[in-house]
């Protein structure tokens, strides 16, 4: 696709290129050296100001939205987008260019499930200098939903409202509306030299003051290059060189941004988006909060083992480990490789220390949860040796320990350890990570040596009889 940027004026030209599986959105700068690339992501955003600016380090694309809005709604996952300017083309102010663009060449179904996020619990944003409200809620039947109220206290804008209830609506009802902007927003815009790819037939132009000359229209269509001869404010507050597409067009459009804008999440939304008087600022900030959230899901997703495997079996581990009861932590080990180690301890209601700690109220002290991740290490160290038996460890230091959650009765403690350096010198340093139910409940960081504390066994002297 070509055309001009908004602010620049100057030509551009977009392609789209497919991608493969996992790439999602990404822009190329190819007019500059090395054509660099930057994600479509709303924790690059740097600039919110009459569009989306996404910036890295010195590489800048602006007005991201109407081509990730048409990307988003057709279910496009994986593309690569190139762009020979800091500019997207504005074409006509809407999304439909793109969304034609993307069908005359028709998409490709990848091997791979789509990677959606489902709004679980609301989610809510707010901007009270901007007025702005955002708020996420699960949506029946799991599909995008999205409602917008727009009030500008204008008495030609008043208050609007859109919605869209399905994603196959976008390129009939949403994708043609194009972008607004008011006389006196304009009059600022064309004055500081921007919008100069600016045209009064690529956006709808709304002029809610009393008074306004043509003298005054026609010096706006001077300062904008464009040579109009009857420039008129029809009685809704529209100027005449174009025509509402739909009697909300300004709220649909709205809906258009905030759908490119939660482009930048990285991942297609299940939910229901309400928005009030929703910007630019407002959106990518919600887009933001939502990431936020992802990440503290998946942090807090939880850890799986396979416990259904053995390496040593309780039996094993006494001939390795010197500990005996009540000391003995450890009932398995399930996995061991070169630099990890992975075992568990059943925690029930007949350890020795729940009857003092604490009646009424067991819960595994904290030092023994250490002591029994230390034992899992003691196991990885002792591997090492071809005659386990004959060595012991011995703390040397303990850092960072964190307690995460209590651990009580009937809980499984799953311990995954890995070095940190290489054994030197039987010198074991080892992180530590203890999970009840996949969520972690306690860390440390373990320095230990391993020591020879016995000669080894003698083999026996055997009688011997003549030939």
């Amino acid at each position: 696709m070509k055309g001009v940027g908004l602010h620049t004026g100057e030509p551009v030209t977009l392609t789209l290129r497919p991608a493969p599986i996992g790439h999602g959105y990404k822009f190329q700068r190819t007019d500059l050296e090395g054509e660099p690339t930057i994600d479509a992501d709303a924790e690059l955003v740097v600039s919110t100001e009459r569009g989306t600016t996404l910036g890295k380090g010195d590489i800048r694309v602006n007005t991201t939205e109407h081509v990730l809005a048409a990307l988003y709604a057709l279910a496009v996952d994986n593309c690569l987008i190139q762009v020979s300017g800091p500019e997207m083309p504005i074409m006509d102010g809407s999304a439909l260019p793109f969304v034609n663009a993307i069908e005359s060449v028709g998409l490709e179904e990848q091997n791979a499930p789509r990677d959606w996020y489902v709004l679980k619990e609301p989610i809510w944003f707010e901007t009270k200098e901007r007025g702005t409200e955002m708020l996420g809620v699960p949506a029946p039947g799991g599909e995008l939903r999205i409602t917008v109220m727009v009030d500008y206290n204008s008495p030609v804008l008043g208050t609007q409202h859109a919605s869209m209830y399905r994603a196959d609506e976008f390129k009939t009802e949403i994708a043609p509306c194009r972008t607004f902007v008011f006389l006196r927003e304009l009059e600022q815009l064309a004055k500081a030299g921007l919008i100069k790819g600016g045209d009064l037939n690529n956006a709808i132009v709304l002029e809610d003051r009393e008074g306004t000359t043509k003298e005054q229209l026609k010096d706006l269509a001077k300062a904008l290059g464009r040579d109009y001869q009857e420039v008129e404010i029809r009685r809704n507050g529209v100027l005449n060189t174009t025509d509402l597409k739909f009697f909300n067009e300004p709220a649909r459009h709205k809906l258009l941004d905030i759908l490119g804008d939660l482009a930048l999440v990285g991942r297609p939304i299940k939910g229901h988006i309400l928005a009030a008087r929703p910007g630019h600022f407002g959106n990518t900030s919600f887009a933001r909060r939502i990431k936020e959230i992802i990440r503290e899901e998946r942090k807090n997703s939880g850890v799986q083992f396979d416990l259904t495997t053995t390496v040593y079996d309780i039996n094993a581990i006494e001939k390795i480990l010197p500990h005996r009861f009540p000391f003995l932590l450890i009932d398995r080990i399930v996995a061991i490789n070169k630099d990890t180690i992975t075992g568990f301890k059943n925690v029930t209601l007949n350890e020795p220390f729940f009857t003092g700690h604490f009646p009424g109220n067991p819960v595994m002290p904290g030092v023994l949860q250490v002591e029994a991740m230390a034992q899992v290490g003691g196991i990885f160290a002792l591997s090492q040796v071809p005659d386990p038996e004959n060595y012991t460890t011995y703390f040397l230091k303990i850092d960072g320990v964190r307690f995460k959650r209590k651990v009580i009765p009937g809980d499984t403690l799953v311990f995954h350890l890995h070095l940190l350096s290489p054994i030197r010198r039987g010198i074991v340093h080892m992180k530590g990570i203890g999970y009840v139910n996949g969520q972690p409940a306690v860390e440390a960081e373990m320095m230990a040596q391993i020591a020879r504390d016995k000669a080894p066994k003698e083999e026996p002297v055997k009688e011997k009889a003549t030939a």
